[in-house]
Formats: C-alpha cells, sequence, structure tokens
C-alpha cells in the first residue's frame, strides 16, 4: 500500500507541515524512495561492552565491514560524561567519521523523566535536560536526535523552538508496545500537524511490527532450560495476540503481560515470566505493517530492528523486505539503521554476520521494489539533506 491508497494520512499531510512535505511530495509523484543504509552501534552492545572494541574501533570496523554509510550512536552508551561533549572530543570525533567515509544519522537521547528518586521531573527540568542533549547531538554533528515517548505532546512542542534553534530535528520513536495508530501516538502526530514544525517528526522502529515470537530468543530459553511444552505455548500465545492485533490500550496490554507471566508459573518456571512478559508485549509488537501509513510524513529516521538471520539467510520474525518496500513505495529517502536487538539473548553468533544478513534482505527488498539502498556517503549525505530540508548548524 502506498500513501496515494491511503486517505487519511494524505487528509493529515495537508495542514501546516505543507512546507515540509518532502517524503509525502515523492510518494505522489513517480519518484521513488532510496533509503540510506546505516546501522546503530547499539547492535555491537555485547562486544562492545566486553571491551572487544572500543568506541573508536567500532566505528572503523562498521566503515570497513561496509554497514554504512549511515551511523546512529546512543549519546550515554559510547560517550562519556555525556551530554557534555568538549569542544576536543567533539573535533577528534568529526574527523574520525570523515576519515573512514560514514555519515552521522541519528543521536539517541534520553527523557529519563523519573532520574529523581523522590518525584518525576516537571516540564521546566525536562526541557532544560533534554536542551543539553540536543545540544550535544549539534555539536558531535547529528542532525537528527532519537527522543523516547515519555516526552508528551506539549513536551515536543516546546522542544520544537530549541529543535529549530540548534538545526536538530527530533524524531520520536515508535517503540512496541506503541504503534502508529496507537492513540498516544497519533496526539502526537496532531500536535506536529498544528506546530507545523518540520523538526519534529517519528523515529519508525520496526519493533512494532514484528510477525513472529523470533526463533533465537526461543533458542535462548531452551538454553536455560524451559520445557518445549512451555516454549510452544509461549508462541502460541503470542500468535493468538498477533491474530487480535496491538493492545487497544495499557490495560489490554497489562493482561497480556500478565498473561506470559502466568504461562511461566504454569509451567514450573516463575524465574521466566517477567521475561516472556517484557519481550512478548514490549519488544514484538504485532501491529500490520501498513499501519505506518498513519504517520508516514513525519517519519524522519528508521530503526530497522530485527532479532536474528536463518539459515536460509531470512529474518523469520520481522518482515525486512515489506517494511523496506513500504519506504521505498512511498518515497522514502532518509537513512534505516539495522538495529540488531538479539544481542541481548543470543551469545553464541557474531552480531557483525548477523548485521551483514540483515542489510542483504534490505539491499535485495529495494531493489525488487525498482529502487536501491544508498551505500555511497557521498550520496547518503545528499539523500539525507534533502530528507530533512535543513542542515545542522555545528
Amino acid at each position: 500500500m502506498t500513501l496515494r491508497q491511503a486517505q487519511g494520512p494524505l487528509r493529515q499531510a495537508q495542514g501546516p507541515l505543507r512546507q515540509a512535505q518532502g517524503p509525502l511530495r515523492q510518494a505522489q509523484g513517480p519518484e521513488l524512495g532510496t533509503p540510506i543504509q546505516g546501522v546503530t552501534l547499539y547492535s555491537f552492545t555485547r562486544a562492545f561492552h566486553g571491551r572487544e572494541y572500543d568506541l573508536d574501533q567500532l566505528i572503523r570496523k562498521t566503515a570497513a565491514e561496509g554497514f554504512g554509510p549511515g551511523l546512529e550512536i546512543i549519546g550515554f552508551s559510547s560517550f562519556r560524561g555525556f551530554p557534555e561533549i568538549d569542544d576536543h572530543f567533539a573535533g577528534r570525533f568529526g574527523d574520525l567519521i570523515d576519515e573512514v567515509g560514514l555519515v552521522r544519522t541519528s543521536l539517541a537521547v534520553n527523557a529519563d523523566i523519573g532520574l529523581r528518586p523522590d518525584r518525576l521531573m516537571d516540564q521546566d527540568e525536562l526541557i532544560a535536560y533534554m536542551r543539553k542533549q540536543i545540544a550535544a547531538a549539534a555539536k558531535l554533528g547529528f542532525p537528527i536526535a532519537r527522543v523516547q515517548i515519555s516526552l508528551t505532546p506539549d513536551s515536543m512542542e516546546a522542544l520544537a523552538p530549541i529543535a529549530e534553534e540548534y538545526g536538530v530535528t527530533l524524531a520520536l520513536e515508535v517503540h512496541a508496545d506503541q504503534y502508529a495508530s496507537h492513540p498516544r501516538i497519533l496526539a502526537l502526530r496532531d500536535r506536529y500537524e498544528k506546530v507545523g514544525s518540520p523538526f519534529l517528526g517519528f523515529t519508525m522502529d520496526w519493533g512494532a511490527t514484528v510477525t513472529g515470537f523470533a526463533p533465537s530468543l526461543i533458542e535462548a530459553y531452551r538454553r536455560r532450560g524451559a520445557s518445549e511444552e512451555l516454549l510452544s505455548a509461549v508462541v502460541a500465545l503470542w500468535d493468538e495476540y498477533y491474530e487480535q492485533g496491538p493492545p487497544a490500550d495499557q490495560a489490554d496490554h497489562g493482561q497480556r503481560f500478565g498473561r506470559f507471566i502466568g504461562l511461566a508459573h504454569q509451567h514450573g518456571r516463575p524465574d521466566l515470566g517477567i521475561d516472556f512478559g517484557i519481550n512478548g508485549t514490549g519488544l514484538f509488537g504485532p501491529a500490520r505493517v501498513d499501519d505506518w501509513l498513519e504517520i508516514f510524513p513525519w517519519i524522519r529516521h528508521v530503526h530497522g530492528k530485527f532479532f536474528g538471520i536463518d539459515d536460509n539467510g531470512d529474518e523469520p520474525s520481522v518482515p525486512v523486505a515489506d517494511l523496506i518496500t513500504l519506504l521505498v513505495e512511498n518515497g522514502y529517502s532518509g537513512a534505516v539503521s539495522s538495529e540488531y536487538e538479539g544481542w541481548h539473548w543470543n551469545h553464541w553468533q557474531s552480531p557483525f554476520e548477523i548485521i551483514r544478513g540483515e542489510q542483504v534482505i534490505q539491499r535485495a527488498a529495494a531493489e525488487k521494489a525498482g529502487s536501491h539502498m544508498v551505500t555511497d556517503a557521498v550520496a547518503a549525505r545528499r539523500a539525507l539533506n534533502a530528507h530533512l530540508a535543513h542542515a545542522v548548524r555545528v
């Protein structure tokens, strides 16, 4: 399905965002999207935490392996002292990126409203906290800051002039258990339309549109001693929820979470209950691929979330090819960061080989859709600038 076939998203794009609808304008004409291939260093967290690579080495390996040109980094995970970034470090970081031929796409920042032990941050504290991180993104040369769902429509509206001040687009992540047509996401979309700033948008996280419980996680539970009967019951319960579609509200989500816990208790493994619930409801979202059309004109960045590659070279639980096809057919020419989440449990396979396999699927899908993934740094930088319609002011 393309945006031309989806009257809802077309209607939404006719508001104040008319001046910033580059991707939508492509979707209405003959031009297909050319997504930019990239990766987030989050995919290699196990290797980073295990001190197999430091940050510089991991960036160099990313470039040498051809996983770019797009590069996404999580601020608090990779930069010591973040969000405080001194001029010397920022300069050295920029020199390294230029040397290896990568393109900065997104800096993942946090909206940790629960940092204080006694209460949640108030709005003024949150805005000040986010300003520091937005400033750090600009200083490091990232055109996008991925922000989180704990930011309300009021917070995003308050952050819009700060984003414009620093030239950094704020792309709020739509992540399971949320999904594009979730009321909280639609409220954000409607506020974006009202505010009319091209510096507000979304990060599309493929974990919201999963089609099956990840086999690699089932194998991890098996290695932890879970019975085949229990594992079959977990898969069957997730499949039941897939047929029902995503949860209607938080109460529905809570009931689903509880049923996964109940399964673990029924089968004598209560220690696995919370894990089943977190992954079954908070990591594997059962929305359909075309649900993304609800917010498509506001998608500024993509997390190519996936969990593993099987012996046939396929991703068995995430419809990677269908998602790339959706992006291409609807004119998306921003970055796709391959985001391998299976590192949490898969300690027996190389994340580098797994990323390589997923990017093969992406490129093949783009070609089948009549386009291609951008793998050249110069072309990627040009495409990203056009996609965002502005440059970072460092």
